[in-house]
C-alpha cells in the first residue's frame, strides 16, 4: 500500500475545472489519501473564492494575488534578463516568500511545480529541498512552449501571434533546454513533447540523466458523457478557448478552407464555433453567413453542443500536448474527425475511435461522408467513448503520477 505523501503542489493559476490538468491531478491525489499543500496565484475574486473549495477538500492553501500590472512588469523585466516572458509572467515575491516559510516548518515529500510560468517557484526552493535530504523536485512542463512557438511562428493566421512567437522563440528554446536538467523529473503530456524537449536538451532515451516522462491528460468521464438527446442534423462543432492562437487558426481553417467545400455538396450544414473570447475575425465570418455559422462566445456549459452536434471536428494545424477538445468530444459520444496533428499526442490506438484527415479536401470529404452515414456515426460514438475510458481516465492518470512520486522517493532513499 502506498504511504501518505506530503506534496507541495505549485501551480501559477487557481486550479478550476477549466484548468483541467492541475484540477483533476490534485483531486486525484487527495482522493488517494495524500496530504497536499496547494500554492497558487489568483487573478480575480472568483478565483480567490474557488480556493475555499480546495480547503473544504482538506487541502492546505498558500495563495497570493497576481495583478495585471504586476504580470506586465514581470514580462518587461524578462527581456533584459534574456529569459522568456512566460518564465517570468507569474512571478510574485509574496508567494515565493510564503513558500520558503512553509518549507522551513512543514514536512514535504515532493515539490511539484507546473508549467513554464510556475517553474521559477520550484527553482527557488532547490536550496531548501537539498537541505531537507534532497526532497525531489518535479516540473510538470505540460507542453514544450518552444515547440509550440516554432509552429506558431510559421503557421498561425494571426500576424500578432507570428510576431510574438518569433520574438520569444530563441529565448524560450535556450531556457527550456537549460530548465529540463534542473529537476529530478520533468513531465509532459505527450511523446511528441518529450521528443521536443529531448532535442532541445541534447538528451536520448538511453541517457541516465534523462528526466523526461510522459503523463497524459485525462477527461472527466462522469461530467463529459453521452446524452439521450437526439443529435441535430448536419451540424459540425469545434470547441476550445477562442483567444488561443492555435484554436483561432483551426477555426479559420475550418471556416475558410474546409467548409466552403462541404457547403457545395451539403449546403444545409451548420457550424458551431464554441468557446470564450472569439476574435473579431471569427465574429465577422459568422455575421456575414448566419445561416451557416454560429460563434457562441463563452457558454456556461460546452457539453450540450458536444452532445447535440452531428459530429465534432479538430482541424488543428499546429499545437502542443494533448487536445482536450478531442477527448471531451469523444467522451460525449460525438463522432470526431481530426487532423493528424490533433491526435498525435493521444495514447493507444486513437485512429480506431475517430477519423483522421489532414488536407482541406480530405477533411471536407470526410465530413460529407460522415454526415450521410448514421451507422458510421453510431459506430464512432461507441468506439470514441470506449477509447477515452480505456486510455484517458483521470483516476488512472493520478495513479501514474503517484507512482512517479514513489519512484523518486525510493531513489532518494537509495542515494
Amino acid at each position: 500500500m502506498m504511504h501518505i505523501l506530503y506534496i507541495l503542489y505549485i501551480v501559477p493559476y487557481t486550479p478550476t475545472p477549466i484548468r483541467t490538468r492541475p484540477y483533476h491531478l490534485l483531486r486525484g491525489l487527495v482522493a488517494r489519501g495524500h496530504r497536499v499543500t496547494l500554492a497558487t496565484l489568483w487573478e480575480s475574486e472568483a478565483e480567490r473564492a474557488a480556493l475555499a473549495d480546495w480547503q473544504q477538500l482538506g487541502v492546505e492553501v498558500i495563495a497570493a494575488p497576481l495583478s495585471r500590472p504586476r504580470a506586465a512588469w514581470n514580462s518587461l523585466l524578462a527581456v533584459p534578463a534574456g529569459i522568456p516572458m512566460q518564465a517570468s509572467y507569474c512571478w510574485q515575491p509574496q508567494l515565493a516568500q510564503a513558500l520558503r516559510a512553509h518549507m522551513a516548518t512543514a514536512k514535504t515529500g515532493v515539490i511539484h511545480s507546473e508549467h513554464l510560468r510556475g517553474a521559477r517557484y520550484g527553482l527557488s526552493l532547490r536550496p531548501l529541498a537539498a537541505d531537507q535530504a534532497g526532497t525531489p523536485l518535479v516540473w510538470d512542463a505540460v507542453d514544450s512552449i518552444a515547440h509550440l512557438f516554432q509552429q506558431a511562428s510559421q503557421h498561425s493566421r494571426s500576424r500578432r501571434s507570428r510576431w510574438l512567437t518569433r520574438l520569444e522563440l530563441g529565448r524560450t528554446r535556450r531556457y527550456e533546454s537549460w530548465l529540463v536538467r534542473q529537476f529530478q523529473r520533468v513531465l509532459v503530456t505527450s511523446p511528441v513533447d518529450r521528443q521536443a524537449f529531448a532535442e532541445l536538451a541534447g538528451l536520448t532515451s538511453f541517457d541516465p540523466a534523462n528526466p523526461l516522462t510522459v503523463l497524459p491528460n485525462g477527461v472527466d468521464l462522469a461530467y463529459f458523457r453521452p446524452d439521450e438527446v437526439k443529435r441535430d442534423a448536419a451540424t459540425v462543432v469545434l470547441s476550445g478557448k477562442m483567444s488561443y492562437h492555435a484554436n483561432v487558426t483551426a477555426a479559420l481553417h475550418l471556416l475558410q478552407d474546409i467548409m466552403p467545400l462541404v457547403w457545395r455538396r451539403r449546403p444545409d450544414t451548420m457550424v458551431w464555433i464554441v468557446g470564450k473570447d472569439p476574435p473579431s475575425r471569427l465574429c465577422q465570418l459568422a455575421a456575414a453567413n448566419p445561416a451557416h455559422i454560429t460563434v457562441t462566445g463563452e457558454v456556461p456549459d460546452v457539453r450540450p453542443y458536444l452532445q447535440r452536434a452531428t459530429l465534432a471536428v479538430a482541424p488543428v494545424l499546429y499545437g502542443a500536448g494533448i487536445q482536450n477538445k478531442v477527448l471531451e468530444a469523444l467522451a460525449c459520444g460525438a463522432p470526431v474527425i481530426a487532423s493528424r496533428q490533433a491526435v498525435s499526442a493521444l495514447a493507444g490506438q486513437p485512429a480506431q475511435a475517430l477519423i483522421v484527415a489532414d488536407s482541406a479536401p480530405d477533411m471536407a470529404a470526410a465530413i460529407v461522408a460522415l454526415l450521410a452515414d448514421p451507422a458510421r456515426q453510431a459506430e464512432l460514438a461507441q468506439a470514441g467513448r470506449a477509447y477515452v475510458e480505456q486510455y484517458h481516465d483521470w483516476s488512472d492518470v493520478a495513479a501514474q503520477l503517484e507512482a512517479i512520486y514513489a519512484e523518486l522517493i525510493r531513489q532518494r532513499r537509495r542515494d
